[in-house]
């Protein structure tokens, strides 16, 4: 756009200096004319009308001249904002070299096994010709979403987002490896986390199928706020969250976190991004949402990690618990008795008891009311490690 606006000044110019060469020529020559003839009324006369002819002549060339040009300005424009523009593609669009367009069309033909629902779409387990395990997220019809994104501009800017997304690279965020563009949706590839999610970890140790000891809730913990640190600090432009649940922090092998479905909350209309138990107040005041509204749901998520209850447990409908989880553990805090909310499932070691009980305050001063008092990403990355070398 730059060299484009440099060619149109210089274009600007050159037709004002033709016009200024042309306007100071005629003056010569009509000068030349007044020193030869000798002046009369009627020549006099006849100079005055040749005159304004001229004047009018160099007036209307001018005029014509920038409007001319300012018509070649909006055509230029125009030009570079269409070459510019996303081109609206169909078929996979591949960001991984272990993933080909013929092996994932072949495989998402085929019959997958469903992992799991929500109200903006289905996930599947996928396997590639090649071996490669993938998960699919199969979006929603555009057909039940809003009038704004059925129409073309709208799903080019959910392609153009998606590009965005599957340009992140961090060790903590589950990275976009392909998707494809349907007539009617869209299909999001990502790899295959074995365990699942955060939320299916813990639903496993409330039924004693699973235990998880405090360095791994740890770990996790500070692997979902460096994820955060990475879309709020690094990213530029800074990209939130939108939706930080249980359900949307993925867990390798190796329990090592990964955020999922990054910023696709403002994309979707149907996505479940006002969930009173993981969103901050202000959330529901305004619509706003801020990078310190994803610290309030880092904070819940913290909260579950060190209570082993979700937000929607019914003790907390109880008026002894206050209301809320965060409540609660703002009180027990206030009174002293933070142990009280420790999952008693991994209390063991006086160290990680401490360890503990400085993570409850961390969890309360993240689930301030007031943004303002909610700390940074960043200073939480610092927070959480100075807790445990890792």
């Amino acid at each position: 756009m730059r060299s484009c606006r440099f060619t149109l000044g210089l274009l600007l110019l050159l037709v004002l200096c033709f016009h200024q060469a042309t306007t100071v020529e005629c003056k010569e020559r009509v000068i030349r004319r007044l020193s030869s003839q000798p002046s009369s009324p009627s020549k006099t006369q006849d100079f005055k009308i040749g005159l304004k002819r001229v004047i009018l002549s160099i007036v209307l060339g001018i005029l014509t001249g920038l409007i001319g040009a300012l018509l070649f300005a909006l055509l230029i424009k125009v030009a570079v904002q269409y070459i510019n523009q996303t081109p609206f593609l169909k078929g996979p669009v591949i960001f991984s070299p272990k993933i080909s367009s013929k092996t994932l069309q072949s495989a998402l033909a085929n019959e997958n096994q469903l992992l799991g629902s929500s109200p903006n779409g289905k996930y599947y387990k996928t396997v590639l010709d090649n071996g490669l395990t993938v998960a699919v997220k199969v979006l929603e019809p555009f057909d039940s979403g809003s009038p704004e994104m059925q129409s073309k501009s709208g799903k080019r800017r959910i392609q153009q987002e998606l590009e965005v997304l599957a340009s992140l690279r961090h060790r903590h965020l589950r990275s976009l490896r392909a998707y494809v563009r349907e007539s009617d949706r869209f299909s999001l590839v990502y790899d295959y986390m074995p365990i699942g999610s955060l939320g299916d970890a813990m639903n496993g140790v409330r039924t004693s199928h699973l235990q998880l000891r405090w360095d791994v809730r740890l770990r996790v913990a500070v692997g979902v706020i460096k994820g955060l640190q990475y879309l709020h600090f690094t990213c530029d432009p800074q990209i939130l969250h939108y939706n930080l649940k249980p359900t949307n922090v993925m867990l390798d092998a190796e329990y090592e976190p990964r955020l999922a479905d990054c910023g696709l909350a403002k994309l979707m209309p149907n996505m479940d991004r006002t969930t009173s138990s993981y969103c901050a107040p202000e959330c529901f005041q305004n619509g706003r949402y801020t990078d310190k509204s994803d610290i309030y749901s880092f904070g819940m998520i913290l909260g579950v990690l060190l209570t082993g209850r979700y937000p929607t447990d019914p003790f907390f409908r109880e008026s002894a618990s206050g209301g809320s989880l965060g409540q609660w553990l703002r009180h027990l805090q206030q009174a002293g008795e933070a142990n009280e909310a420790l999952d008693k499932s991994i209390l063991g070691e006086e160290v990680e008891e401490d360890e503990m009980l400085m993570a409850v305050r961390i969890a309360v001063v993240c689930l301030s009311d007031l943004p303002a008092d909610r700390p940074s990403s960043d200073e939480l990355v610092t927070m959480l490690t100075q807790l445990h070398s890792f």
